[in-house]
């Protein structure tokens, strides 16, 4: 059944969580705008973990698993892939310094940007401070859009 719901608020009972599903598998729901054209979709994948020792994952959202590729080098695998290679990667780290925790965005080499290698089925992530020293994080949190 096919059908259009147009709501100024849509609110799960006091005891329940609010369900929105799309009809097609492994697809998030989409945000369109008054004349029905697409402005957005839902995260389709975000992990935290940890950079340190033996890398783990706290939490994920299709996210299989991360690979350690050395010092501050990581792969972030997908559960089920990407439509394509066109999606927005953001992300943050945080590593130990001055007995604080500090903050810092995803780095490369000459400022550039986060992200390495952006597949379908994975994305490659390199951490490093702003002189493009890479290290690993203690908290290493990524969010995926398309």
């Amino acid at each position: 059944m096919a059908g259009t719901i147009v709501a100024d608020n849509i609110q799960a009972a006091s005891t329940s969580t609010l369900v929105i599903k799309n009809g097609v598998a492994n697809t998030p729901p989409t945000v369109q705008d008054s004349a029905g054209t697409q402005i957005g979709t839902f995260c389709r994948a975000w992990v935290n973990f940890n950079g340190t020792s033996t890398v783990a994952i706290r939490a994920s959202f299709n996210v299989t698993s991360i690979t350690d590729n050395g010092t501050g080098d990581y792969t972030v695998n997908f559960t089920t892939a990407m439509p394509d290679a066109n999606y927005s990667a953001n992300g943050s780290f945080m590593r130990s310094g001055a007995g604080a925790l500090n903050p810092l965005p995803f780095v490369v080499a000459n400022g550039a940007a986060f992200g390495d290698t952006f597949l379908t089925s994975s994305l490659k992530i390199i951490c490093s401070d702003y002189a493009a020293t890479k290290f690993d994080p203690l908290a290493a949190s990524v969010a995926v859009f398309r």
